[in-house]
């Protein structure tokens, strides 16, 4: 039993390490015309790296070419191309948001027709280079797997605790909203308090002039 136990742990433990290794595939299919974006939010101290390619259905010479620009959540410029049928960036993030990749048809390329751009997005453990840690460390096997899901799980716990902030500080603007909301309210409550009672004032004195009241 005891063996049966070890021997489903570790075959999780290589098989959740193998997900983590996979990042994100993307098929884009750009218009002749316009821009077409992905992006993914990461906080900061992450590696990102990726690969484009433009994929060719008329396997001719003549390949059509794209523009491609990568920017930060403050719009700084992290990878910028142009002309291009592939081609590779690589950074790592200061800044935690939303990084912007955007892809579109050179226009004399365009044909008309839309063009096809794989992008293979990877951050993190999924964007570190393990065969380079194996030689490195002479690790293989088994060791090396349990080295992938210990990156895995400190990963985890990082995008946890990045979780975590981002709803302290959503909560510190909800309740600031609130606050702001309800003083409003009492503002407005008490406006119209004020102005009912001037409107009560004029129409007694108004009634008694008349000799109405």
């Amino acid at each position: 039993m005891g063996k049966k136990m070890l021997k489903m742990g570790l075959i999780w433990l290589i098989w959740a390490s193998n997900l983590w290794q996979l990042g994100t595939s993307i098929w884009l299919n750009l218009p002749p015309s316009g821009t077409k974006c992905v992006s993914e939010e990461i906080q900061t101290n992450v590696v990102v790296l990726s690969d484009y390619y433009v994929i060719s259905d008329d396997h001719t010479s003549h390949e059509p070419t794209i523009t491609v620009k990568v920017t930060s959540p403050y719009g700084n410029d992290l990878h910028s191309k142009e002309n291009v049928t592939h081609g590779q960036f690589a950074f790592t993030t200061h800044e935690a948001g939303n990084y912007l990749a955007c892809f579109s048809v050179v226009e004399h390329n365009a044909k008309g027709a839309e063009v096809s751009v794989n992008l293979d997005w990877r951050t993190g453990v999924a964007a570190k280079d393990w065969e380079s840690v194996a030689r490195k460390e002479h690790i293989e096997g088994v060791e090396l797997e349990l080295r992938k899901l210990e990156g895995a799980v400190e990963a985890i716990h990082e995008n946890l605790l990045y979780l975590r902030n981002r709803e302290a500080e959503m909560r510190i603007v909800s309740e600031k909203t609130n606050t702001r909301v309800a003083m409003f309210s009492i503002m407005s409550l008490a406006v119209c308090i004020t102005v009912s009672s001037f409107q009560l004032l004029y129409l007694k004195r108004y009634f008694q002039k008349k000799k109405l009241i």
